[in-house]
């Protein structure tokens, strides 16, 4: 949800809460001064016809009108006086019954007993009452649409410089420093400083790692080099003596794992840095195909039955981060899978499935994507290739998920 739209909703629900709140009690105020009205309209007919009958000792002529009427009805001992109250009384004209504001008091005039009622309609109050409710909920209506595009336009002019700095975060990347320009507003303004200040210091740390990374590669491949040069040599020239060759291959050996984990843990860093960017047209297929060309032989030697189900897909992807990625899980399946077991490649354009034979159950899933993890006891493999597929994973916007099921392990790479 936008701010704008946050704000708004919360603006709009307080204001409508405030004048709802507000018209009730407007409402009931304006009822009040207008019922008090009529009562004392009706307390001054009381005066005026009480004055009459004292100074004249007669019954006043009474006219009527259509919202006010008299009645004197004589009676056996005087009435008790009421209060003015509401009463409602049934209207021929209209048809209906509509509310009376009525006075009932005593008078006696020429020595009789006579109980005098009073009756002014309301149904003009209830009417300019409406009339008075009417305008207001339209000015609130009003004062509520004008709010509403004033703090539109106003927002949205106000908010517009922190929109630019979101947009320029978006499209930051560790190559180039980000610019934000000072704003005359004071908390965007600090914001951007602060910004530009944090950015700076990481594109700082961005370049002083990469350059560490690339001097380390360069320093660490040149020794590397020449212990496996060094070895071969002695291999070549020296007596055949098993427990020195077995100790020289073992070296070897030793030095092919480092010069692997080197180059994992290489890769690793550049893909932590985004060092890749995913800007190329990929043929995933092709890269599949390629690959169990070149394992074929190695599928051969260990019984696996291979099962191919590839749609052509093509992706933005990154060449060479793809071939690792198919060439780091298939190496895994191929590893993992016992002879005479079997793998199945599924390509879709929505999703890459993997699956394999599995010998020893399922794996940790909580670590199987962690550095150096190894399934079991396994002492192949430098530990870092699923770690390695994750990262192109995130890299590439991919989701990576594994699952175990019918003495099977599965890998799942869902493209979107």
């Amino acid at each position: 949800m936008k701010l704008f739209t946050k704000y708004n909703r919360v603006n709009i629900t307080a204001t409508i809460f405030v004048f709802v709140i507000g018209s009730i009690g407007f409402y009931l105020v304006l009822h009040y001064v207008l019922v008090k009205q009529l009562d004392d309209s009706l307390r001054a007919e009381q005066q005026e016809i009480t004055g009459f009958v004292t100074q004249h000792n007669e019954l006043p002529f009474i006219q009527n009108t259509r919202h006010q009427w008299i009645e004197i009805k004589p009676s056996a001992a005087p009435a008790i006086a009421a209060r003015p109250h509401t009463v409602f009384l049934y209207n021929a004209r209209e048809d209906e019954s509509e509310p009376v504001r009525q006075l009932v008091f005593p008078i006696k005039a020429n020595g009789a007993f006579y109980t005098v009622t009073v009756n002014k309609s309301e149904t003009e109050t209830e009417e300019l009452l409406k009339l008075i409710i009417l305008v207001t909920v339209s000015m609130i209506f009003l004062t509520l649409l004008f709010n509403y595009f004033i703090n539109r336009r106003l927002i949205r002019r106000l908010w517009q410089p922190f929109y630019n700095t979101i947009a320029a975060i978006r499209d930051y990347r560790l190559q180039q420093p980000l610019k934000l320009r000072h704003e005359p507003i004071e908390e965007i303004g600090l914001l951007n400083d602060s910004l530009n200040a944090m950015t700076e210091r990481i594109n700082r740390d961005y370049l002083a790692l990469r350059s560490l990374t690339e001097n380390a590669s360069h320093e660490m491949q040149t020794p590397l080099a020449v212990i496996h040069l060094k070895v071969e040599s002695l291999l070549q020239t020296m007596e055949r003596d098993e427990r020195s060759v077995q100790q020289l291959m073992a070296i070897e050996d030793a030095t092919q794992k480092l010069s692997k984990l080197h180059q994992s843990l290489l890769l690793l860093t550049k893909l932590e840095n985004r060092q890749f960017l995913p800007n190329e047209q990929v043929n995933l297929t092709a890269v599949i195909q390629s690959w169990l060309e070149e394992k074929r032989e190695m599928l051969g030697s260990k019984n696996i039955g291979l099962i191919v189900d590839c749609d052509q897909v093509v992706l933005p992807f990154h060449q060479h981060l793809a071939e690792i990625l198919v060439g780091n899980l298939l190496n895994n399946a191929i590893r993992y899978t016992p002879a005479g077991g079997s793998i199945k490649i599924t390509l879709s354009t929505k999703q890459l499935v993997i699956t394999n034979s599995a010998a020893n159950g399922s794996l940790d899933t909580e670590k199987l994507f962690q550095r150096f993890y190894k399934a079991g006891d396994s002492t192949e493999g430098t530990g870092l290739g699923l770690a390695i597929v994750q990262e192109i994973c995130l890299l590439a916007g991919f989701h990576i998920s594994y699952h175990y099921t019918a003495s099977k392990h599965a890998f799942t790479i869902r493209f979107s």
